[in-house]
């Protein structure tokens, strides 16, 4: 009796006694891949690389070598972080390959933060990311080696390198600056299987993702484990809503669930995490995980074509080159299931799909939430009382609802919702459970960004009686090239440092390709005017590219001289004004 009233008064709280006997189960990366194996281990990735062989491995055997990846990481010193403090920063520099979604496992379940490096980031850029986040280990794909030479000695805290390749022969390197050089493959062959971490806390932070930069430096975002699995959860639950409802209700005479067919994962891992494909596809059990490898679009069609992928996604720019690809000409494509994102797609493009019968569905996100967090919601009165035609034309115009444990809004400059009129613009602004924690050594912008307990997007959106939510503009004038971000004010400054410029504005017009591509609108010194040719401001950008400054893809494909540029009555330049007048300038 005396025992048990001394173990009674050990307890301060009841929440102790409950903290003991009942544990808190753990959202953390790991339960995605035990779901995974659990439920699914004989589902199949397939790595098939350019001028490469073709790889395959069960669930089972992929979460054999993500246990084997553990002993790795533990030779090469990597610490586990907690909730208080943040473990070893981890670099990839990679493709789409097996060991990029290996590692995409592996560090968060040990404790260690992901740092998915943005391969297209100017060399400045990638040097400012690395030392921002402190990245001490990097994984590099032996096609960026180059690259990592190049500014290895500006890297302040990296101290190993492991190189991927899918070469037989192991990587002989000893150093690359002030860091030990390692092969993937020979410490994988090395390795002994590891046990992870059992009780990781949720709370610890697993990736570190950076926007693009365009309105200055990229900034940092942190997520930790329970956000993302808490996305991988809603994403396959809003697959679930739309698409056995449909299938049920609708398209049951021709149709299949494309949520079991082979998928190719485009969206590069470096993209937000692949807008979080690489998780919600082992959780939800695709059948058939296929990784490209390098991008080279003939070897893609050549995957869609050899693997049957039914399913993929990505922004517009590739499902124009798909549609177009002379290989698919004579492909049936009826019930490709295509997830647009990224960017706006051109009518010509839905109308293009639409006849070749592939399934275009929409979603918006962004860096700072992880990323998905509206996507169309097909319910049963809409399958039931909208033609194909028009689901189709909602699916793709508008982005869709919130999805669940999601809230948002549509507000005016007071904070206060506006009319669901579909006409009537706001800002969009957010609620939800994986949005960032905030931008990582910056407080004054998360700050910025973050009032009255919502996450404001800077996107202005309308949205009608039924909750469909239109984006209407980017409120900071980007451009979206291929799905990739370019800064209008880094160019226009880059452009004003030319002698001859007296006022510039680039602005993104309609290109049938890539989406967009930069248009720089030029006045010139009167002093010039006549003597200095579009070549030769094209040719002082590209002084940027040589330096390392901005990458070759941000280089204008036109410029055009004006004598003014229209002002507003702040006496800024009306963007706007331009977008309305130059927007066709590209179009053929």
């Amino acid at each position: 009796m005396n025992e048990q009233i001394q173990q009674q008064h050990k307890y301060n709280t009841e929440e102790e006694v409950f903290n003991e006997i009942i544990p808190g189960y753990q959202l953390t990366i790991d339960k995605i891949l035990k779901t995974g194996i659990t439920l699914f281990p004989n589902n199949e990735i397939v790595y098939w690389p350019p001028n490469g062989r073709r790889l395959h491995f069960t669930f089972k055997e992929f979460n054999e070598r993500v246990n084997r990846l553990g002993w790795v990481l533990k030779e090469l010193g990597v610490i586990s972080g907690d909730p208080r403090r943040m473990g070893t920063r981890v670099a990839i520099f990679d493709w789409n390959t097996h060991r990029f979604l290996e590692l995409l496992y592996a560090v968060p379940m040990y404790g260690a933060v992901l740092q998915p490096v943005n391969i297209r980031l100017a060399p400045e850029e990638i040097i400012y990311v690395m030392n921002k986040s402190r990245d001490e280990v990097a994984f590099v794909n032996a096609d960026f080696l180059p690259l990592i030479k190049a500014i290895a000695p500006k890297l302040e805290y990296l101290r190993k390198i492991v190189v991927m390749h899918d070469g037989e022969e192991p990587i002989k390197i000893e150093r690359i600056s002030n860091a030990e050089v390692y092969d993937y493959e020979e410490l994988m062959k090395e390795a002994r299987e590891f046990n992870y971490p059992e009780e990781l806390d949720e709370r610890t932070v697993m990736v570190m993702m950076y926007t693009s930069g365009t309105t200055g430096l990229p900034k940092a975002t942190i997520f930790r484990h329970r956000e993302i699995v808490l996305h991988a959860i809603a994403v396959l639950i809003i697959a679930v809503w739309n698409w056995y409802p449909a299938h049920y209700l609708r398209f049951t005479r021709n149709a299949y669930n494309p949520l079991g067919e082979p998928s190719l994962l485009l969206v590069p891992f470096y993209h937000v995490l692949g807008w979080g494909a690489p998780y919600y596809n082992i959780m939800g059990g695709t059948p058939k995980i296929v990784l490209p490898g390098r991008y080279e679009w003939n070897h893609i069609i050549r995957l869609i074509k050899e693997e049957k992928v039914k399913n993929a996604g990505g922004v517009p720019t590739m499902l124009y080159l798909m549609l177009n690809s002379p290989e698919l000409k004579d492909v049936d494509l009826r019930g490709f299931l295509w997830s647009l994102g990224g960017a706006a797609a051109t009518k010509g493009l839905i109308e293009e799909a639409r006849k070749r019968g592939v399934i275009l569905t929409n979603g918006y996100g962004l860096t700072e939430t992880a990323p998905v967090v509206i996507a169309p919601t097909l319910s049963p009165d809409l399958i039931m009382n909208l033609s194909e035609e028009e689901l189709q034309e909602l699916v793709v115009n508008s982005i869709g609802k919130p999805l669940p444990f999601v809230q948002a809004r549509v507000v005016d400059e007071e904070g206060r919702d506006v009319p669901k009129d579909g006409k009537t613009v706001g800002e969009l602004v957010l609620r939800a459970p994986w949005i960032t924690l905030g931008y990582y050594g910056d407080p004054e912008k998360t700050r910025a960004a973050f009032k009255d307990g919502w996450f404001h997007t800077g996107d202005l959106a309308t949205w009608d009686e039924r909750g469909f939510i239109y984006i209407v503009d980017r409120a900071k004038d980007v451009i979206k090239s291929g799905g990739e971000w370019i800064s209008s004010l880094k160019l226009e400054s880059l452009i004003s440092l030319h002698p001859a410029v007296a006022e510039v504005a680039v602005i993104g017009a309609t290109h049938e390709k890539w989406g967009e591509r930069p248009v720089a609108i030029v006045v010139l010194r009167p002093e010039f005017k006549g003597r200095v040719k579009e070549e030769d401001i094209i040719n002082h950008v590209r002084t940027f590219v040589d330096e390392g400054v901005i990458p070759k893809w941000w280089v204008p494909d036109k410029v055009i001289f004006v004598d003014e540029l229209p002002k507003t009555g702040a006496a800024k330049i009306d963007k706007k004004v331009l977008r309305d007048r130059y927007r066709d300038v590209l179009i053929k």
